[in-house]
């Protein structure tokens, strides 16, 4: 079976930054699912025209487009039941919506004044003019004053990721022994910031730090080379 994921890529084609991607990526791998990984730009929007969608992630399998990151990991779960559950059951899928609500509302609202700045330095130039406009028109203000204080953002970052660090003092995945999609949705916001931006979010001490090593050194061959590049 072939399958392609549609990824969000800076100007350089091994710069992917979408967080939402990077989740499927990590839900791939997890199945053990081979894949190719396609990069997408903002402004390419006539190359998804096919699958109905105007973002990514869109998965193709087998010329079938699956859209959004949740149906896919949804898709994924029932297609593959053979395979590593990504869940746990139904109770962990319960459980997963919070995590994805969380980290879509608290978590990555917490990142981005962080991430703004450096996202648009990292675009094509037809990119970085679709990005400002856009974000401009979200926040109401340029680029460079959404995040006018970064060493405060970060302190609100950190206090942010407090219920994260609770539960990784007393096991190691949020999954539990090993990680499952709630590992690979907060995984995935990390992962966006590494791909845009070299500053150290989380103190060495630090309990979410530690998992994110651990996260990092599960990842496959292409993705490790996709985050450590």
């Amino acid at each position: 079976m072939s399958r392609v994921l549609y990824e969000l890529a800076a100007a350089d084609p091994d710069r992917r930054f979408s967080p939402f991607c990077w989740r499927i990526r990590l839900a791939l791998e997890h199945k053990g699912l081979a894949f190719e990984g396609r990069p997408w730009r903002f402004t390419e929007k006539d190359a998804l025209a096919f699958s109905g969608s105007d973002k990514v992630p869109v998965l193709v399998e087998d010329g079938r487009p699956i859209v959004e990151s949740s149906v896919i990991a949804a898709h994924l779960e029932s297609a593959y039941p053979d395979r590593p559950s990504l869940f746990g059951g139904a109770a962990g899928l319960a459980l997963t919506r919070f995590h994805v609500a969380w980290t879509d509302g608290v978590l990555h609202l917490a990142l981005v004044p962080l991430l703004l700045l450096d996202i648009h330095r990292h675009l094509a130039e037809g990119d970085q003019a679709y990005f400002r406009t856009s974000r401009e028109a979200r926040f109401g203000k340029p680029l460079e004053a959404v995040c006018p204080d970064p060493e405060a953002q970060l302190a609100v970052l950190r206090k942010t990721l407090a219920p994260v660090r609770a539960v990784l003092r007393h096991q190691p995945f949020l999954g539990g022994e090993s990680p499952l999609y709630a590992d690979h949705v907060v995984m995935g916001a990390f992962l966006w910031a590494r791909g845009v931006n070299a500053l150290a979010l989380l103190e060495p001490d630090d309990p979410v730090e530690a998992w994110r090593q651990r996260m990092l050194d599960r990842m496959g061959e292409g993705s490790r080379a996709l985050a450590f590049g």
